[in-house]
């Protein structure tokens, strides 16, 4: 950081009890109190009359050899402030830097030092350093910036705030390849790093230093600038929660100072508030995990009804990208006996699925939703089984959550009933009643064989539950049997009408590509007819003895599958099946030598 020497005289200023003096063989003729300390000084042999305007102003006839004393309790950042001045006036040597230039220059403007009173004084000074060297600096801005917290109401008349505040923006909207200046970044991995760039969030860690008012001022002029990502804002507000929001939910009233934690609760429910109104409305600009973060300190704080509707709307939007761990909150209700806040859980969940109601069936992506939603129950399932372990979850609370997913949410149930499972084992004591209740969730349709063979087996559900998988076994199997029977049937029946259609296209030919052969071969119009006719009757002769084949061959095939045949049955079958073939040929051939004898 850079710093301004003035003065070469050494510091002989001392303290006794509480007054400020220096070493001096001149008598004292000036004293001046500010707050507690009171300062014993010159207003004749030394300069601090003359470079002070309005020391003069109070002082009429500083000529008077009379001792003056004066009050400057309103000086701006104290008597610290006011001794830079006056050892400035004594030319003694001082260092000032961004820590303390701040309360030196508004000192100086209420003194009066302008350079309208002595060439060279000291408000012309500071202004040149500040504007040449402070601003031009990453952590000076930030380090002088951060002082106007205490004098907010003169940073801001005197445009110290403004100054700073613009020189920040310009060096973050600055790209990231031509940032030279030091600044702080400690994620962890990222100092190993051999050979890195400039990180994108270079400079997130250096603003988190600043008051929750200076930052929102900087993050709304940076997003109206709409220069940087909306990631890299939400980052910014990821890194000043965890900086100043840490494990709210464990601050518990205590003896030692019950004003103190109000003070600190009232100051971080100002934080939270403020930092949620600064999140860009774009979805992914912040993650889920952050927001269901915000939302369990939420509930300790107290914060606005407003505020946790937006932060649980905000959460639901993104809740399938939520993981397990992002929802292990502890309760924080005195109320509440439970180890987790399941209440927010359901919260967020019914706000996912009132949002998907929300929008209209033109714009939803079904295949979209149908992934977003069986996302979220595998999410909810899965949570189930970490909060089935708690002893005082009720089963009121865990037929809430369960029954919060549609039907359309669980594409099988095998991780509803791993959590119902646990469940019962942790609650060995549960009623009959509450047992019912709890399985009634449960489908023995969804589950899979696995799962259904170790609930039959399961003595901790109840006996309706156990009946009910053993029923749809049974009924499962039979249907199963029919399917097969069902399913040879239709096979026959696919081969005839397959075979139907193949005769239906040959006999069906065009009449433009019977004309064209007639003619060709030089048949006339009597004979074509003649041979067409005698065409159909054959051919209606050959459908009619394989439709009668088919038959018979079902009727056999029938027999033989739904097992209603002997075996007797069977081999007379198909020796009738055999000698009906050999009739059928012998027919077709006499009716062809007779066709031939015709045509002859």
């Amino acid at each position: 950081m850079k710093f301004m020497k003035l003065g070469t005289r050494p510091d002989t200023f001392y303290t006794e009890q509480a007054t400020r003096t220096l070493v001096s063989n001149i008598a004292v003729d000036l004293v001046i109190k500010i707050n507690d300390i009171t300062y014993l000084l010159h207003k004749l042999q030394a300069p601090l009359l003359p470079k002070c305007g309005l020391l003069q102003q109070l002082c009429s006839d500083f000529s008077d050899p009379e001792p003056v004393s004066l009050e400057l309790h309103d000086i701006p950042g104290g008597e610290n402030a006011f001794e830079l001045c006056a050892k400035f006036c004594y030319g003694m040597s001082i260092n000032i830097s961004a820590h303390n230039i701040v309360p030196a220059f508004c000192a100086a403007k209420f003194l009066q030092m302008n350079e309208s009173i002595e060439k060279g004084n000291f408000v012309g000074k500071l202004e040149a350093f500040f504007n040449s060297c402070i601003l031009e600096g990453w952590k000076d801005s930030i380090v002088a910036i951060q002082a106007t917290d205490k004098l907010p109401l003169w940073s801001e008349n005197l445009g110290i705030i403004r100054k700073c505040i613009d020189s920040i923006i310009e060096k973050i909207l600055t790209p990231s390849p031509q940032v030279k200046w030091s600044y702080t970044y400690t994620r962890p991995g990222y100092a190993r790093k051999q050979h890195h760039s400039v990180p994108k969030d270079w400079w997130t860690e250096d603003v988190s230093d600043l008051g929750i008012d200076l930052f929102r001022c900087i993050i709304m002029a940076i997003r109206s600038t709409y220069v940087l990502p909306h990631q890299l804002i939400g980052e910014a507000l990821h890194v000043y929660a965890c900086k100043w929001l840490p494990g709210l939910t464990n601050i518990r009233s205590s003896g030692s100072s019950l004003a103190q934690t109000e003070e600190s609760k009232a100051k971080n429910q100002k934080i939270l508030e403020t930092i949620v109104s600064m999140i860009p409305a774009d979805k992914g600009s912040v993650s889920v995990g952050f927001l269901l973060k915000l939302l369990s300190i939420s509930s300790h704080l107290g914060i606005s009804p407003t505020t946790k509707t937006e932060l649980i709307k905000r959460a639901s939007i993104q809740f399938e990208e939520a993981t397990v761990s992002d929802l292990l909150y502890h309760s924080t209700s005195s109320s509440d006996r439970n180890f987790y806040d399941t209440e927010l859980v359901l919260a967020v969940l019914e706000s996912f699925f009132k949002f998907w109601k929300s929008k209209p069936p033109s714009v939803v992506d079904n295949r979209q939703f149908l992934k977003s939603v069986r996302n979220v129950g595998k999410l909810i399932d899965s949570y189930l089984q970490v909060v089935a372990r708690d002893n005082n979850m009720p089963v009121s609370k865990f037929v809430a959550l369960a029954e919060a997913v549609p039907a359309i949410g669980r594409s099988e149930h095998d991780d509803l009933y791993q959590a119902i499972n646990i469940y019962l084992k942790v609650h060995p004591d549960l009623g009959k009643a509450e047992k019912r209740r709890l399985c009634r969730i449960l489908q023995c349709q969804r589950l899979s064989p696995e799962a259904r063979a170790h609930a039959v087996k399961n003595e901790l559900l109840p006996l309706r539950t156990v009946v009910q998988l053993v029923y749809f076994e049974q009924e499962k199997g039979s249907n199963n049997n029919k399917a097969t029977t069902t399913t040879t049937i239709n096979h026959h029946k696919l081969q005839k009408s397959h075979h139907d259609l193949l005769q239906g296209a040959a006999a069906k030919r065009p009449a433009a590509r019977v004309a064209h052969d007639t003619q060709s071969l030089g048949i006339n119009k009597e004979e074509l007819m003649r041979r067409m006719s005698h065409a159909e009757s054959r051919e209606k002769v050959q459908n009619r003895s394989k439709i009668s084949d088919g038959k018979l061959a079902l009727e056999i095939e029938k027999k033989m599958v739904i097992g209603g045949g002997t075996k007797e049955e069977c081999t007379s079958g198909c020796k009738l099946e055999l000698v009906s073939k050999k009739s059928m040929r012998k027919v077709r051939s006499n009716k062809s030598e007779h066709g031939h004898g015709n045509g002859k």
